[in-house]
């Protein structure tokens, strides 16, 4: 089990360090599989809590609607356990720490888990002071009644009626739905559709602009806007998706979408819809506005990304959005909040292998790196095949591969929503996922990434050292006599692959990289072995060696199949 027993350190039989850090900072979510690893202890400044699931003492025999312990401090709504999520312990408690956070598993079986937090400067401003937590600390009731109403209508009430309209689109047609005038936010865009065309309107693009640009800040297919790949229902299942932002409701003869992400624009706002190859027949729709009062650097503009993968690219990340890229690319700023995909259309849940990958602002590593995509939609074991539908976290549709029958059941897609664990970024955002656990599927994915931003950075690059250069150390005054002199290191950074299947053959590409010499730095990179599919050589070969070399030279010996 490669992602099942890795920790930093065992200080002894108790206890086994998965997360070290020094503070201040906030952990914002933590998941586990299953309630595997439980008891946990979280070290908070010092001072120990252990915090266990309900499963804990006989964990063979797991307790149907489990429960976090201490429940006062840990409460559901805010957590979730394997019995609701199929597969995973969640929670979204918030653990400050002043001093340093530590957070430890007192099993080792299968005890994987991912955590968000933030580290924070010294001496920021912060809207309260942070003070470590304790088991003390129940989160406010008001949160937990807020979070309880996922699924209704959250946003403020307006002044005055929202704006509503009705239209039907012939095949293909586009359709201005409204404009609005800022500065406003818009707090809720509501779809009821005929049962009959709502399979037309999910397919259908749902496209706004903010502010007179001149590109689409949301452009992208109704029904993964609102959480879901498909409509899969069984007979008397009232909701789709239930989670906090977004929403998919069975009504009657009807179905309603609603969205509650607030969208702040401050000249303008203009919303279209536009249809696919059928006709979307008595479509109506509504939106909830209220002014915005504050200043205009205050707010992001909100963007849904859409991005379709038919064919994915053997030995590479699938990018789900690059901000360099994006509505005319060039420098942005702001935080990331969500996702939307679909991982198959054939229902082989081993693509849920693919990992997470997660680059702000330039980094050469990924500050998120995940164990697989169902653990990043709040699942674990697949969800065991079954559906689920949370405020930040679901699987709301596809069915188990023994009970799959058509192709709509065999589409399963999962959505990731982030509130108070959304990741900001200050330049650029690159969002990638592995496309199975060797970025070796072939399955169809498509995707939303949901965001803020405007397009200026806010972190503007000063400076750079470059310990173990010379020239570098010596231009900004760098020294540290103990020192031992630079190294070289015959390695490199691993994001993906190094072996793809040769389908009928054993063909051999030997690299054996060259020393390259920038006017900085020299790099040595060891020599290794590249398999790759002879039908498609050239083309293959030149992605590997990018991928694996970039910006470098290396020498290439091809041996035939």
């Amino acid at each position: 089990f490669a992602d099942a027993a890795h920790y930093i350190r065992q200080p002894d039989d108790g206890r086994c360090v998965a997360l070290d850090e020094e503070g201040p900072g906030i952990l914002w979510f933590v998941r586990h599989n299953h309630w595997h690893g439980s008891p946990w202890t979280y070290t908070v400044d010092g001072r120990d809590t252990v915090v266990s699931e309900s499963s804990t003492a006989d964990p063979t025999r797991p307790v149907e609607g489990s429960v976090f312990l201490p429940e006062r401090a840990f409460p559901a709504g805010l957590t979730w356990t394997w019995s609701t999520t199929k597969g995973a312990d969640l929670s979204w408690v918030p653990i400050p720490f002043e001093r340093s956070l530590r957070l430890s598993y007192g099993r080792t079986r299968y005890g994987t888990g991912y955590f968000i937090f933030w580290k924070i400067m010294p001496g920021i401003a912060l809207s309260r002071p942070l003070a470590g937590w304790t088991a003390d600390d129940a989160p406010p009731r008001e949160v937990l009644d807020l979070l309880a109403r996922s699924g209704t209508d959250i946003a403020p009430r307006g002044n005055g009626p929202d704006e509503a309209g009705a239209a039907s689109l012939a095949p293909f047609e586009t359709r201005p739905l409204l404009r609005l005038d800022g500065p406003g936010v818009l707090r809720r865009l509501h779809f009821r559709v005929p049962a009959a065309s709502a399979d037309a309107f999910i397919g259908a693009r749902l496209r706004a602009w903010w502010d007179g640009r001149r590109h689409p800040s949301i452009d992208a297919p109704a029904g993964l806007f609102f959480g879901t790949a498909t409509l899969l229902r069984d007979e008397g299942q009232e909701w789709i998706v239930k989670s906090f932002p977004v929403t998919v409701r069975v009504d009657g003869d009807a179905i309603e979408f609603a969205a509650y992400f607030p969208m702040p624009f401050l000249r303008d706002a203009r919303i279209e819809i536009a249809a696919g190859a059928a006709p979307i027949e008595g479509l109506r729709w509504s939106a909830r506005t209220e002014p915005y009062r504050g200043p205009a650097n205050g707010v992001g503009l909100f963007h849904a990304t859409h991005r379709d993968f038919p064919s994915p690219e053997p030995g590479r990340d699938l990018v789900l959005l690059d901000t360099a890229e994006t509505e005319g690319g060039g420098p942005w700023c702001g935080h990331l909040v969500g996702t939307t995909y679909q991982f198959t259309r054939a229902g082989r849940l081993e693509t849920l292998e693919g990992d997470p990958r997660f680059f702000f602002d330039d980094s050469l590593s990924p500050q998120v790196q995940g164990t697989g995509s169902e653990e990043w939609g709040g699942g674990g074991d697949y969800w065991g095949g079954r559906r689920m539908t949370l405020p930040f976290a679901g699987h709301p549709v596809g069915r188990p591969k023994a009970e799959a029958r058509t192709d709509l059941d065999r589409i399963h897609s999962a959505y990731r929503f982030l509130l108070t664990d959304l990741m900001p970024f200050g330049r650029r955002a690159r969002i990638g996922l592995e496309h199975g656990g060797l970025n070796d599927s072939a399955e169809h994915y498509e995707t939303v990434t949901y965001w803020y931003g405007i397009d200026r950075p806010g972190l503007v690059l000063t400076d750079e050292l470059d310990v173990g250069s010379a020239g570098d150390e010596k231009a900004h005054g760098y020294l540290s006599p103990d020192a031992t002199p630079p190294e070289r290191l015959a390695s490199r950074f691993e994001l993906g692959p190094d072996s793809i299947p040769v389908p009928g053959g054993r063909g051999r590409i030997e690299i054996q990289p060259e020393t390259v010499d920038d006017g900085r730095r020299t790099r040595t990179w060891s020599e290794f072995e590249v398999k790759l599919r002879p039908d498609n050589l050239g083309v293959l070969l030149r992605r590997r060696l990018d991928l694996a070399f970039p910006d470098q030279r290396a020498r290439v010996l091809v041996s035939p199949p």
